[in-house]
């Protein structure tokens, strides 16, 4: 049997570059990498150019499964005027063009890295996000996701090119960047942190964990036209994460007791409230819903999935 020749976009970026390399160690399949950028890929499997801004696409021919990855990303510090037009030019408008060429190229599945955005931020019902529970989407990035959803099981419902759609949270591991990246900076530096008496909970997911359901997702029959949600399968704190990471760092983190309400407060008066949320806010995660259709759990547990960010954070990162 031919192996599966599956397109992964966004190849230069954190989830796409992971999935093509968990997919070059598998016979079963044939990688082929679409990035707008240099990747470490090249040599490795096919790369094409690709950029979500521009009128061309990669090639599609004889592909059976695209996993879209590519994507314009959640940023804490906007710059655009109107952030929502911007963020529709590529997360709708780009996923539909290369969506539509895919079904046209007969393309059996379209795999739609999508995000936990989608359900909301935490801050309102219910609680514990499922996989088909009505979406509240908040911010620029969030709608766009979701416009992205819709406008693709419309796409199936014209075509029938199968879709699947995976919102993660937040996602670490090796190469993890951005403020995951800075939070092992301060822990490695010893600054103290008034986050000592964050008693929150929030779903994350590993870069492992996340590429893994993904993979699962390729050709299971179960998982066509579908919605997942992903996590570790456990959620933590905001303090117990940063315990937790200190540990996997061998460090001791140094957490001033600061109640919750007095970080909400000063957020408020500095105009960061998005930012307090995210440290002092819940967002959990129900992915019996895998479990019970895909045969699915998360097989990297958090502690492991630490170990090895910080591993990487002191050999590639650290000053």
């Amino acid at each position: 049997m031919s192996a599966l020749k599956v397109l992964v976009t966004g190849a230069s970026g954190f989830v796409g570059e992971a999935v093509v390399f968990r997919l070059l160690v598998d016979k079963k399949f044939c990688p082929i990498a679409a990035s707008r950028g240099a990747t470490r890929l090249n040599g490795l499997c096919s790369v094409q150019p690709f950029d979500m801004n521009a009128d061309f696409l990669p090639a599609l021919d004889d592909v059976h499964v695209v996993i879209h990855a590519a994507a314009r990303v959640h940023v804490m510090n906007e710059t655009a005027e109107d952030a929502l037009t911007e963020f529709r030019k590529v997360n709708v408008e780009g996923t539909l063009r290369l969506a539509r060429r895919a079904a046209e190229s007969g393309v059996k599945r379209f795999i739609f890295v999508s995000s936990i955005k989608v359900n909301g931020e935490g801050s309102f019902a219910p609680s514990v996000y499922e996989a088909d529970n009505q979406p509240h989407p908040v911010d620029p990035y969030g709608i766009s996701k979701y416009e992205a959803e819709k406008a693709l099981q419309k796409l199936h419902s014209e075509t029938g090119m199968e879709v699947v759609i995976i919102r993660p949270p937040l996602v670490y591991g090796p190469g993890v960047k951005a403020n995951f990246q800075n939070m092992m900076m301060w822990l490695d530096k010893g600054i103290p942190l008034p986050l000592g008496m964050i008693r929150n909970q929030r779903s994350f997911v590993a870069i492992g964990n996340l590429v893994n359901l993904i993979i699962a997702c390729i050709d299971h029959p179960l998982a066509a036209n579908q919605t997942f949600l992903v996590s570790d399968g456990e959620d933590l704190s905001t303090t117990q994460l940063l315990r937790r990471l200190s540990r996997a760092m061998g460090r001791s983190a140094r957490l001033v007791p600061v109640p919750a309400w007095l970080l909400k407060l000063a957020a408020m008066t500095l105009g960061k409230q998005a930012f307090a949320q995210r440290l002092c806010g819940s967002l959990q995660i129900d992915i019996g819903k895998n479990r019970e259709l895909l045969g699915w759990t998360p097989p990297v547990s958090v502690d492991d999935a630490m170990r090895q960010t910080a591993d990487h954070y002191r050999e590639n990162v650290k000053r």
